[in-house]
């Protein structure tokens, strides 16, 4: 016996609660299929909560694209159903006369991705707007913002079961296979193992995305990329917060560096780290501190010793290996793999919190449900 669904939404994490939501908006019938007991246990939950104004990404990219579109999406939505979250802006920090010239360069790229509100000021100004930073000079990003994560995710599952979308939680879809017009999986859920066949699946499967494509029957495994894990930790700031904007230093290579964030409560973390591990590990290593102090100074010098403890660690799912420079995300439907109804999500880390209303309209596209 097989049973049957309309449309199956693997992942509850923030891209997969918006897809769902999208989705059943659409009329779609929507069930959303979760390992854990909880909506976005992993990289949902475990990221700086920033709204990104869509600076860094290369031209015409997805990233570019559907982060300045989720930007203005989200943030009509949280004013729209009340999830907690500021336009409180940030500074992009040159830290030496020779990172001045980056700070225009920075500029143009996000002038080319649709972002046309960065100033750029001299360092006692920014001195001026935030007194513990210490800069040769710095943009200013007034769309940036922070938002409480957790009640973004629990607005999305809200809106979703409203319109009849359901929510298994503890079930974990162990294979597949490609039956015809329709998409079998085999599921372990708090009742035992079951087959369901979906004429759409997509796989929101987050940091499993890769594996969980491999494993069902007759999907093509050379279209699968690879799958690269990078950890990132973060470590939050004791006593008084000096900071009311998020400071970012000029990007090195593929990595934002070391900056600050602030959370709705107004504690100031500092991360994430760039560590390429093996294996998922959520434990911080309160030695890495050093290398924090080291680079955290180089912006805010006033960080005393024994200021910085440690907080909690993410997981980036990375579809490009170390040394590599930053891919784009990937959003592979029929068009691509010749699969009817499956839309696979690869690499969906920074900025996918910001991005995932508009994720979720391109994901509808691709399966025709516009």
């Amino acid at each position: 016996m097989m049973d049957r669904a309309d449309c199956i939404v693997i992942g509850a994490g923030v891209v997969g609660l918006a897809v769902a939501r999208r989705l059943a908006r659409a009329g779609r019938d929507v069930i959303v299929l979760e390992a854990a007991d909880a909506v976005g246990t992993e990289t949902s939950s475990r990221n700086s909560e920033v709204i990104h104004a869509g600076i860094y990404y290369a031209q015409d990219s997805l990233k570019a694209r559907l982060c300045v579109d989720g930007k203005h999406q989200l943030y009509d939505y949280c004013a729209s159903r009340g999830v907690p979250h500021r336009r409180c802006g940030k500074l992009i920090v040159a830290g030496s006369d020779d990172e001045l010239a980056t700070l225009g360069t920075i500029a143009a790229r996000a002038a080319a991705n649709g972002v046309d509100d960065l100033q750029e000021i001299d360092g006692s100004e920014a001195a001026r707007l935030e007194p513990a930073v210490s800069c040769a000079g710095a943009l200013i990003s007034p769309s940036t913002g922070i938002i409480d994560s957790h009640a973004l995710m629990l607005a999305y599952q809200g809106e979703a079961e409203d319109h009849g979308a359901m929510i298994a939680f503890c079930t974990r879809v162990r294979r597949g296979a490609v039956d015809g017009s329709d998409i079998a999986l085999e599921v372990d859920g708090v009742d035992g193992t079951t087959r369901i066949a979906a004429r759409s699946v997509i796989n929101s499967a987050g940091l499993q995305a890769q594996t969980l494509a491999a494993s069902l029957d007759g999907f093509p495994r050379e279209l699968v990329p690879p799958s690269h894990l990078c950890k990132g930790s973060y470590f939050s700031l004791l006593g008084k917060q000096p900071f009311s904007r998020l400071i970012y230093p000029v990007p090195q290579s593929a990595s934002l560096g070391v900056h600050v964030t602030i959370d709705m409560g107004g504690q100031t973390r500092f991360g994430p780290d760039q560590e390429w591990v093996d294996r998922i590990d959520y434990d911080v290593d309160p030695q890495r501190a050093d290398e924090f102090y080291a680079a955290v100074r180089q912006y805010y010098p006033g960080l005393a010793d024994g200021a910085l403890v440690p907080a909690y660690a993410g997981m980036r799912p990375k579809v490009q290996a170390p040394g590599e420079a930053a891919a784009d995300f990937m959003i592979q439907g029929p068009e691509t793999h010749g699969v009817a109804g499956l839309v696979n999500l690869y690499g969906i880390e920074s900025p996918g919190l910001t991005a995932s209303m508009a994720i979720a309209d391109e994901v509808a596209r691709r399966l025709g449900n516009v």
